[in-house]
């Protein structure tokens, strides 16, 4: 009755729903429009090569595909004939997936959660098995899976204290979401406790750690960190090396204090270099004008025609892990707003330590570890991190050890890979 009732109010909201994904996103970013029938369940059968059924991946957005890129390339490697389908919600992660797995994946849009659409979807894909990424956890998709006996496996699975309030107040289609629960692979005992406490069946429960702290650069990703390097550490006017420090992920309003953080910087530094890389692409032209409107001189990434500028803007896609890479230090963006902060570990895999703003939700299962080991430091505003950002320019032995612990701390957590492929390997087809 729980997922009847939730079901209608999302067929009554429909057209919110449609107005919100095709007209006021899609004018934002024309990725919205594109592929819009996958958002009711039409996906292409003409998707995979054979007809062998597809291990669906679903991840949200591209926090989560850089977070299941390695575990999916691990399980390529061991499953070479594989089909896989990585499914997800928005137009920055398809491209994200487009780029990190070129042709070798298959992947479309999650249908909205409408029981007919989830149908139809999983009617068209037969699925062998869903993998879902962190608490993507749609009642009509994971109910109507269960159903036809398709293995839902929860990986890398986290539940905040306030998530689990969340989903507490709708506690009876909570438990149809649990009950449709496979197996669930959590980043630590906490998270699997709340799960349980929401009805999960506990031998349905293990601890595998972070698939995200199991990063590791390439060898490609090393050499073009290198070259970033050479094309922006160097100054035509000083032959010392120059302080770059990348702001990765920035929101609205927090665009301004990261812009006014480094006017601070360069009073002590004139010749430090900011990379400021916005979370949403529709945000790129609005840095910019934003910049021509400040007194920093600025750059654009896609032009390629950087000379020594104050602000280089990474208005490209792919490119923001080699960018961390390229600095001496990262400030990690939605942090200084209340936005939950994200990913440290793009940056410390490069041995490149972290700044942050003090809302970091989203990463409490990797924040207080890695702030534990020294490798990040918190700023509670742009006042404070541009005072962080003098020190660490003034003192290049502190900003080189902050990295250093930061790489240690996520070495120190890895093995939450094979521990997954370990639990995804029980659900595979015979000859996959």
């Amino acid at each position: 009755m729980a997922r009847i009732f939730y079901s209608l109010a999302l067929i009554f909201i429909s057209p919110l729903i449609v107005f919100y994904l095709y007209i006021l996103r899609g004018k934002k970013n024309q990725g919205y429009r594109a592929h819009f029938k996958e958002r009711f369940g039409f996906v292409s059968k003409s998707l995979f090569k054979v007809k062998a059924k597809p291990l669906v991946f679903h991840c949200a957005s591209v926090g989560e595909v850089l977070a299941a890129t390695p575990l999916i390339k691990a399980l390529q490697k061991a499953h070479p004939n594989l089909n896989i389908l990585i499914t997800c919600n928005t137009p920055t992660g398809r491209e994200q997936i487009l780029s990190q797995f070129k042709n070798t994946v298959a992947c479309s849009y999650l249908p909205i959660d409408f029981p007919f659409a989830t149908a139809r979807f999983l009617k068209r894909i037969k699925p062998q098995a869903l993998c879902i990424l962190e608490t993507e956890l749609w009642p009509n998709l994971m109910a109507i899976s269960h159903k036809k006996n398709i293995p839902v496996l929860v990986i890398n699975a986290r539940l905040s204290e306030k998530s689990q309030q969340g989903y507490q107040k709708v506690a009876k289609l909570t438990h149809i979401i649990m009950r449709s629960i496979t197996v669930l692979a959590s980043h630590n005992k906490t998270d699997a406790e709340r799960f349980i406490e929401l009805g999960l069946d506990k031998p349905k429960s293990h601890v595998t750690g972070s698939i995200k702290f199991d990063i590791a650069p390439s060898d490609e990703q090393l050499s073009k960190v290198q070259s970033l390097k050479q094309l922006y550490s160097s100054n035509e006017h000083d032959t010392d090396e120059r302080f770059v420090w990348v702001a990765g992920s920035t929101h609205p309003v927090e665009h301004e204090l990261v812009l006014a953080a480094h006017q601070q910087l360069l009073k002590k530094q004139p010749n430090a270099l900011l990379i400021i890389a916005p979370r949403h692409p529709e945000q790129f032209d609005k840095v910019a004008e934003f910049l021509t409107q400040s007194p920093l001189s600025f750059s654009r990434r896609s032009q390629n025609n950087y000379s020594n500028k104050q602000v280089l803007l990474a208005d490209t896609l792919g490119e923001l892990q080699c960018l961390y890479g390229a600095a001496n230090v990262s400030f990690i963006g939605g942090s200084l707003i209340r936005r939950g902060g994200h990913n440290p570990l793009e940056s410390a895999a490069f041995s490149v330590g972290v700044i942050t703003g003090p809302h970091t939700y989203n990463f409490d299962h990797v924040y207080p570890e890695l702030i534990k080991l020294k490798g990040a430091v918190v700023v509670d505003n742009n006042d404070e991190l541009a005072k962080q950002l003098i020190t660490f320019s003034q003192n290049t032995k502190a900003c080189q050890t902050l990295g250093i612990k930061a790489a240690q701390c996520v070495a120190k957590n890895q093995g939450a890979i094979q521990k997954t492929l370990n639990i995804i390997n029980q659900y595979l087809e015979p000859k996959s």
